[in-house]
């Protein structure tokens, strides 16, 4: 939410600055508000949000607070849900700004009780009425309570009406608010904003042009939810201040949604906490994933099948083998012994963390910079490249340092500036000797500009010297030496430097952007489940809805209900039963023959000795309910009546789920 709040803020200031403009003019009745009220117009902010349109909410949210903070008490969000008609939204823009006139100091005055009651009428005219009153009692109160409220609120607030979803209201009610509240524009300080998903565009597509006319548009864009998802894993998953981490499948399960569904950071957001709930619920180890200060104590608090869990784990297998015979006994058997080992790990996984994350925007500076991109622009591209295996095996990789190696001075500078400054800003103590070095490279780029500019004296001088030999052997002779060391051509000292960095920055991605999977005791932080995620977040209706009537105990836990060898249990519900018995038909079902096997099953419960009074009343009953089943799964799509034979439904549905 921070992090969402920090980058809506220069939207936010530019919202803010547009309507201080609108209500100065207003207040000091500039030529500018004369001219606009001589055409009626309605001071109108059209806000491009994009179409990840779960997002919008939490920015409203966040314009409502901020301006009912600081700037107007007097806020509306409308939803075109609850709009219909004009009717309907002149009452819900009335009751909401009546509810922010009620202030909790003054609830027992009766005005304000009348006013929370909702008996004024709801139309413009009353509205322009109910804020000439509250300004007039504002401007009577005391000079205490007036300071008070002058230091949140401007005086003469303006009424702002936010459309949250503009295009998903009627064409007809835009243009009566919009034709009703231009006539009296002179009266009330109105100041509209539109939300808008697609395009500012959709304003002329459903305003004609004497509507759109009388709105004075100020087009303002949040920022893209590509840049937006960016900064989140930025700022969450590149970090070593949060232990928990996703791995390379899981978090390419949940860019790949929301790149290809809906584009919504928040849907990416509770994706994430749903993997941290699935790691720290299913994972017995997930106690040991914590911040660094807490690992000895949580480390030596482990129990002996904690032990055994660790033991267990394959990582931790690959590390065991990796030890001479007397370690590996220590570790198998020694609880006090593997949890020192432990310890000593999980703090080398957390330095791992750092280093990583470091030398990852090192590469990142040096990758988005290149002509074709091929590890991606993005650094979420480059972490998922650099998490499913060693990078510097890819073809992508190997291209990418050909590219590097052909670029210019200037570049090349600016790049191992930029990455000594993500060097120094780093916590780890063993990145000192690194950034000395890329400042030993900037120091002789800067050496190679003295030599440069002396050479390119000596080649005119040796040009000059050539012009003045005019015997032709020594021309002659002269030329072919020329023309050879053309033929031989050796690498300048700029380009054995840029391959010197090159290599040197090949060399730190060799070293500290090892996959996690290769580092002990992964299994620990990284949740890597990415079927458990898609299970959850993947839809399959047909599957789950198969399941739920193939299987009623699967989800409704009852031991009644459970079958052995695919039979069909009469305490199922009948829809349940109906479904089963379908999928033993062909493509065409007789109904009778249906009702008579639902009847069997149903039956088989009750004693052979009832008496012949009630069997009719039983068939009644059952009969309704195999009507009511029918019914049921006919309005699921599993069949549909058939056109061939008047007592036989269709099949619609084949193939197991």
């Amino acid at each position: 939410q921070q992090i969402q709040e920090d980058l809506n803020k220069q939207l936010l200031e530019n919202l803010v600055s547009f309507l201080s403009r609108s209500h100065s003019n207003f207040q000091e009745k500039t030529a500018e508000w004369t001219s606009r009220l001589k055409f009626r117009e309605i001071p109108t902010a059209a806000l491009v949000l994009g179409v990840n349109v779960t997002d919008h909410d939490l920015t409203f949210r966040g314009l409502s607070d901020v301006l009912q903070d600081n700037i107007t008490p007097y806020v509306a969000l409308l939803e075109a849900k609850d709009c219909p008609g004009i009717k309907n939204l002149m009452q819900k823009l009335m009751g909401q700004l009546m509810n922010c006139d009620i202030d909790v100091d003054s609830l027992e005055d009766e005005d304000c009780v009348q006013v929370s009651q909702n008996r004024i009428r709801c139309s413009m005219s009353s509205l322009v009425s109910w804020y000439e009153s509250v300004k007039k009692k504002t401007d009577s109160e005391t000079p205490s309570k007036k300071r008070n409220s002058s230091s949140r609120h401007w005086q003469s607030p303006p009424v702002v009406v936010i459309f949250k979803d503009m295009e998903s209201f009627t064409t007809k009610v835009l243009q009566d608010f919009i034709v009703i509240s231009s006539q009296h524009i002179h009266e009330l300080p109105l100041v509209l904003i539109f939300g808008i998903a697609t395009s500012p565009m959709i304003i002329h597509r459903l305003l004609p042009h004497s509507v759109s006319s009388l709105l004075c548009i100020e087009l303002f864009q949040s920022l893209s939810c590509k840049e937006h998802l960016s900064t989140i894993i930025d700022k969450l998953l590149l970090t070593s201040q949060f232990p928990f981490k996703l791995g390379e499948k899981v978090l390419q399960v949940l860019i790949n949604i929301f790149l290809y569904h809906d584009f919504s950071v928040q849907n990416f957001i509770k994706g994430f906490q749903l993997c941290i709930m699935e790691h720290f619920y299913s994972q017995p180890l997930s106690v040991l994933c914590c911040q660094v200060v807490d690992i000895k104590k949580r480390a030596y608090s482990l129990s002996h099948d904690q032990c055994e869990n660790i033991r267990k784990l394959p990582s931790f297998r690959r590390y065991v083998e990796e030890q001479e015979s007397g370690k590996q006994v220590a570790l198998l058997t020694n609880d006090s012994f593997l949890k020192e080992d432990t310890e000593k790990l999980l703090e080398d996984l957390h330095v791992y963390h750092e280093n990583y994350v470091t030398i990852l925007r090192c590469l990142h500076v040096f990758t988005s910079s290149l002509p074709k991109y091929p590890l991606g622009k993005q650094i979420r591209e480059l972490h998922c490249a650099c998490l499913e295996n060693r990078v510097w095996e890819t073809e992508e990789y190997e291209s990418s340092l050909q590219l590097a190696r052909m670029l210019n001075k200037t570049d090349l500078v600016n790049m191992l500036q930029q990455c000594v400054e993500i060097l120094m800003s780093s916590s780890g103590r063993e990145f000192d000797k690194t950034a000395e070095k890329l400042k030993e490279f900037l120091t002789q780029f800067q050496n190679l500009e003295a030599e440069a500019s002396q050479e390119r004296d000596v080649s005119v001088s040796s040009q000059k010297e050539l012009q003045k030999k005019t015997d032709l052997y020594h021309l002659q002779k002269t030329l072919l030496e020329l023309k050879e060391s053309r033929r031989s051509k050796k690498l300048t000292k700029f380009e054995m430097l840029r391959f010197e960095v090159v290599d040197y920055i090949d060399s730190l991605v060799r070293k500290y952007l090892v996959p996690a999977e290769d580092r002990t005791l992964h299994e620990i932080v990284y949740f890597n489940t990415a079927s458990v995620l898609r299970g959850h977040l993947n839809a399959a209706p047909r599957t789950a809805l198969h399941t739920a009537l193939n299987n009623p105990h699967w989800y409704l836990k009852n031991q009644a209900l459970k079958c052995d060898g695919g039979g069909i249990s009469n305490k199922a519900p009948d829809i349940c039963i109906v479904y089963k018995l379908h999928l033993e038909c062909g493509r065409l079902i007789n109904l009778v023959d249906w009702l008579e096997a639902f009847s069997t099953v149903v039956m088989a419960a009750e004693e052979p000795n009832a008496d012949a009074a009630s069997s009719d009343q039983v068939d009644d009953t059952i009969h309704a309910r195999f009507i009511r089943a029918v019914s049921e799964l006919e309005l699921l799509g599993f069949i549909k009546p058939s056109k061939q034979k008047t007592d036989h439904v269709a099949r619609l549905t084949w193939g197991g789920c």
